[in-house]
């Protein structure tokens, strides 16, 4: 299956050993593509700091690339619902569940 992600029992958090996930020509694009604006506007940041450019203006575009941040997460999070969190329940993996209430937590500190 083209969505499938793949885990092993390892503990040691070794490379070889971490969960992947193999994303679709167009999911993996649509990210990259959110990334590489976002790395665009922090380096657009620093070439404003760079700059001495005014405070307020270089915070109004922090805050641009927070929310540019923000998408990223509620596009990969409902992706990862639709395919990762969906597929481990109908396997009977409700650790699922847990895995996802935990992930939340962390995106709403």
């Amino acid at each position: 299956m083209e969505n499938e992600a793949t885990s092993t029992a390892c503990s040691k958090g070794c490379a070889e050993c971490e969960r992947h996930k193999h994303r679709s020509k167009e999911e993996y694009r649509s990210l990259t593509n959110r990334l590489n604006r976002i790395e665009g506007q922090i380096r657009g940041i620093r070439q404003m700091v760079d700059d001495e450019r005014y405070c307020v203006d270089i915070l109004t575009q922090v805050s641009a690339v927070q929310s540019a941040l923000n998408a990223f997460n509620r596009e990969l999070l409902t992706r990862h619902i639709k395919s990762c969190v969906t597929e481990d329940i109908k396997s009977g993996n409700d650790a699922a569940v847990d895995e996802l209430c935990a992930t939340l937590q962390k995106l709403m500190k």
